[in-house]
């Protein structure tokens, strides 16, 4: 006789829509996190020069945003490792609470020293806010739905990509740039009160006491660090070829041989090496670390450029790009219901990554000249561009890997988006302020000192009622010091965009998978274990003969979906 598992039947439309609900209030207090973490990577980007004027630290600017990435690339596998070994909810309420004493601290700093530190701390609780925020999408929502979801998503960051400079603007130019800051621990508060009360999660089978892979989170954070400070100081603070960053760089080498040893051994490694097997992974990841130079890498300094050059205000320069993150929004939310609708998904990421390089290239061609409009429409085309690779590349990602898994390979790989982010910043950053200085020091007569105080000092507003041949200038060596290095990163994105006509396009799973038997099926794997066919029914659905809720199926659909029933034993 040959025993079989049948698939349940599906629930009744009251039992679904009970579901519906309650994923939707899991996902409304995700939005509200997700929003608090992306906003802080964009909200000081318009405060950004009048913070370091005020705080006289031009020259250790790109360390507001860097020490923000770099803490936040630091953690991200450390939460999505511990979020499969320990359960999301409690981690995820801890990282908010991190990431409110950051923004205390940030609020009452009176030195950049101050505000550095609560930026990074900041990073170190908003790692954990995005991360567990797109596990726990994957916790309660099958990979096919998954997509609108993933896409709604990638519209809360562009949104807050627009309202995080526009909010910067409007507090440095009113109220005070401490606000961005203080804005946090209100917003911070009612996320930790939308965990607690909305964020029910499927219970976890006791997996004993968790094993924490101590050394090879250390080994990850020191490899980081050390990549990050080498592009940052290289050529700047340092020649590149001093024994200072030559020394980074052999940190960085040493901590990566000895992670990736760590890693081979260990019971529960932070980043399994087993992930890199996957092409898909590979690809993804790859793509996924070139968004993060591209899109970081020029976010970053946009606001400033449009300060500085165009004598926007901070708020101005902030509704200037709205554009870029209008395109973003559109784009990100249509692909997300057309994966959610057909199941189909490569092409988004390839063509957004051309579309990207596009506008990158068209970017580098702006000088202090040009119009503002014109300014504006490739901004609109990067966003676009953007929109149909971010969360896709997510999607991608955790379509590849069992649910108890999901957290782990989505750390890993917004880890490489955040290394690039990190780069992105750094290396951008690096070079601008050296060119810049460089530039300044060249171009402006000694008897301009009188008039700009000191270059470490410039602010919008020092630059605006400079004489006219020292503004121009000023205004001149700020364009050509951003705008060429855009160019620098198009044979990287179109790189990018080769490599992901290698992703092999899998269906998307349609509903969830927990259980050893699941995962088998999903891996192809039968288990040997008999079981009477009403045993199977009665165990897939609580003794019932009723599904559970979406949260709770235990059942993932076999990869040949259409059979009704898969044997399991003789």
């Amino acid at each position: 006789m040959t025993d079989t598992l049948v698939k349940p039947p599906q629930q009744a439309g009251s039992t679904d829509s009970t579901a519906r609900r309650g994923i939707l209030l899991v996902f409304a207090g995700l939005m509200v996190t997700m929003l608090l973490a992306s906003l802080d990577q964009t909200i000081f980007s318009t405060a950004l020069p009048t913070i370091v004027g005020d705080l006289h630290g031009v020259s250790l600017q790109l360390w507001v945003t860097t020490a923000y990435i770099l803490a936040e690339t630091i953690v991200l596998p450390v939460y999505g490792k511990l979020g499969d070994l320990m359960g999301r909810k409690n981690i995820f309420i801890i990282a908010i609470a991190i990431f409110i004493l950051g923004s205390i601290v940030g609020g009452l700093a009176t030195n950049m020293g101050t505000l550095i530190t609560g930026r990074a701390i900041e990073g170190l609780g908003g790692g954990g806010l995005m991360i567990l925020a797109q596990a726990i999408i994957a916790d309660v929502v099958p990979a096919r739905e998954r997509g609108k979801y993933m896409g709604i998503m990638g519209g809360v960051f562009a949104f807050s990509s627009v309202a995080g400079p526009l909010l910067g603007g409007f507090f440095t130019d009113g109220i005070g740039w401490r606000w961005a800051f203080w804005m946090n621990v209100p917003l911070g508060l009612l996320a930790i009160a939308s965990a607690v009360f909305f964020l029910k999660l499927p219970k976890r089978e006791d997996q004993g006491k968790p094993k924490i892979d101590i050394w090879g989170m250390t080994l990850l954070a020191i490899a980081s660090v050390s990549l990050v400070l080498a592009t940052t100081w290289g050529g700047n603070q340092y020649d590149w070829i001093s024994w200072q960053i030559l020394g980074l760089f052999g940190v960085l080498v040493v901590a990566g041989v000895a992670f990736v040893l760590v890693e081979r051994k260990t019971a529960e490694p932070v980043m399994p090496l087993h992930l890199f097997k996957e092409k898909n992974f590979v690809f993804t990841t790859a793509a996924t670390l070139v968004i993060g130079i591209a899109m970081f890498g020029s976010i970053a300094y946009i606001p400033t450029y449009l300060q500085m050059v165009t004598g926007s205000n901070a708020t101005q320069a902030g509704f200037l790009l709205i554009p870029m993150m209008a395109g973003l929004l559109v784009t990100s939310v249509i692909s997300g219901q057309i994966v959610s609708k057909t199941g189909r998904y490569k092409f988004f990421p390839i063509v957004g990554m051309v579309i990207t390089a596009g506008a990158l290239a068209l970017m580098s061609t702006m000088t202090s000249t040009t119009p503002i409009f014109v300014m504006c429409l490739y901004f609109a085309m990067m966003g676009v561009g953007l929109g149909l690779a971010m969360q896709i590349l997510t999607l991608i990602v955790q379509n590849t890997f069992p649910l108890r898994e999901v957290g782990t390979a989505t750390a890993s790989n917004n880890y490489f988006r955040q290394i690039g982010a990190s780069l992105g910043a750094a290396v951008v950053g690096s070079l601008f302020v050296s060119k810049l200085t460089g530039l300044l020091t060249d171009r402006l007569p000694a008897s301009a000192s009188s008039a700009t105080g000191s270059t470490n000092s410039l602010t919008p507003e020092i630059v605006k009622n400079l004489p006219a041949g020292i503004k121009s200038l000023v205004i001149s060596s700020y364009a050509d010091a951003l705008t060429p290095i855009f160019l620098l990163m198009v044979p990287l994105v179109l790189l990018a965009a080769v490599l992901l006509f290698f992703v092999t396009e899998k269906p998307l799973a349609t509903t969830l998978d927990r259980s050893p038997v699941a995962e088998s099926l999903a891996t192809g794997s039968v288990p040997t274990v008999a079981m009477p066919a009403d045993s199977a029914v009665a165990s897939a659905t609580g003794g019932s003969g009723v599904a559970p809720a979406a949260g709770g199926s235990a059942v993932r659909e076999a990869r040949a979906a259409d059979a009704d029933t898969v044997p399991s034993g003789s």
